[in-house]
Order: C-alpha cells, then structure tokens, then sequence
C-alpha cells in the first residue's frame, strides 16, 4: 500500500487550492455499490408445521401495544402475532414459551444495542420462513423501513398514557441511537414515562408493519428491497467485503455512529485508489 504517495498526491491538490482538492476526490472516487434490484419472492414454506395465516395489522397494533406493558417491546411484537396465530391455527403456537421474548427489552437486556421490537420481527421471520435467504430479505426490508420512518405513527383509542409523544426518525436500528435521537428531539429524558410511551407505540407499529409483510410474502407478493440506503452502499463500497478495505460487514446506515471527517471527506479516495488490496 503506498500510503505516502497518497498523503503527496493529496498535498498537492490542497496547495493548488480548494479546487485541486475537489478536483481529486472527484477522480479518484471509487464507484458506489448499485441498489439491489427490487425482486418478487416466492413462498416455499408450503408442509411447515408452523403455517401462517393472514392476520390483520389493525389487530396485530392494539395487541402489540397492551403486550408491551407485559414485556416490553420484543415481546410486545412476538407475543402480538403468535397468540393470534394460536387462536387461528392451534398448535404448535399454543404452546410456544413467548415469555422467552422478554430478555429483547431495551436492546437485549437493557444493553441498548438492536431495538427489541426488530429482533421480536426477525425471530418471527425465523421462526416461520425456512429459506435463510428469504429471512435475510425480509428483516433487511424491515429494518431499513424503520431507519427512515418517523416514529411512532400508532395513535390508541384507549392510551395508557395520554399523550402524545413526537414522531421522529430513528436513523438507527439500535435501541440506545433511536431512543436517545428521540429523546432529544422531543426533550424527553430516557427514564421518562413519556420515552417508554413512546417505545409501546413503536412497538404497534413494527409489529403491524411485520405482519404485512408476512402476509404479502405468504401470499406471493412480496417484492424485497424495496428500501435502499444509499449511506450504507457509499460506505461498503470501501469498507465492505467487495472493498479494497474489506474490514466491516453491515447493511445498516453508518451516518449515526460515524462522521465523516473532513480528511476522509478529501482524501479518502485518493488514498483508496492507490492502495493494494489486502
């Protein structure tokens, strides 16, 4: 890796100025990943013993909010659709320890790290679809719907708290990003009745937002991909497995963990295009 080189090349382009620098970082620019091409996916879960049947988002909503006070927000999501899955179908939902579900509160035990709403949604992908490249596909739909929704969107005709909590995006599907980027929006601290309220709403929302796409899926028609975050892709593009660099593995969006300094912003590519690949 000829590192020096680089540093001169991009010295050079700053003493010519401010359009030498722009005039490097547009040259040596490497070419951003292309978007997965949105795709249908076929149903092949046909002789599973845990079958699906269609449900209904509105249901799964008020289910989810009310489970939330039993268990928080993983269990929230879980506990919503396999309960109904147990009314309409039987075993083996009946039987299934949903309290397990309830270790995904705050991001895994309080840890803070994926929202326990999105990991309740992924188990259930895991539990009831047997392709793992179907089960990729959905909860990367998911969890890029949920970077870029404003939340929450859910509004109980009987809240359990009365109020109304600001919607925000979340940028993150970590729990500690989206409910500290939330807080601060709405100025509410994280211990705060108000925060918790908000997550329960949340919590209605991801749930109904699983069920629609289980329903479509299982229906055959479901097309996967259609979310795309462009940061992410700007970022592999080095970073990722196809990248000189080589050294992240990730879909999620890296702008709310990482700032782009201004010498990356520079020199970066310069760097990137005459560097071995490791």
């Amino acid at each position: 890796m000829e590192r020096r080189k680089a540093i001169k090349l991009a010295a050079g382009a700053v003493a010519a100025g401010g359009a030498g620098a722009i005039t490097l970082t547009s040259a040596f620019k490497p070419k951003i990943q292309p978007a997965d091409k949105p795709q249908n996916l076929a149903c092949k879960e046909e002789g599973s013993n845990w079958a699906y049947a269609r449900l209904d988002p509105e249901e799964t909503k008020k289910r989810a909010y009310n489970d939330y006070s039993k268990g928080s927000c993983m269990f929230g999501v879980f506990n919503s659709i396999v309960s109904q899955l147990a009314e309409k179908i039987g075993e083996p939902f009946s039987s299934f320890p949903t309290q397990m579900m309830k270790y995904g509160h705050g991001g895994i035990g309080g840890y803070g790290t994926v929202c326990g709403a999105l990991n309740g949604a992924a188990a259930l992908t895991g539990l009831l679809i047997k392709e793992k490249e179907v089960q990729n596909a959905l909860i990367a739909d998911l969890f890029l719907w949920y970077e870029k929704k404003p939340f929450p969107q859910f509004k109980p005709t009987k809240p359990i708290l009365d109020f109304t909590p600001p919607v925000s995006v979340a940028g993150s599907v970590l729990c500690h990003a989206s409910t500290t980027n939330w807080g601060k929006s709405a100025g509410y601290t994280i211990k705060s009745k108000e925060r918790k309220e908000r997550c329960r709403r949340l919590t209605a929302d991801v749930a109904a937002q699983t069920v629609d796409m289980l329903n479509r899926y299982f229906e055959n028609n479901f097309v996967s991909h259609a979310q795309d975050n462009e940061t992410a892709r700007t970022c592999m593009t080095c970073h990722g497995s196809e990248g000189k660099l080589g050294n992240t593995s990730g879909g999620m969006d890296c702008s709310p963990c990482h700032e782009e300094s201004l010498g990356h912003k520079l020199f970066s590519g310069a760097h990137y295009k005459i560097m071995d690949k490791r």
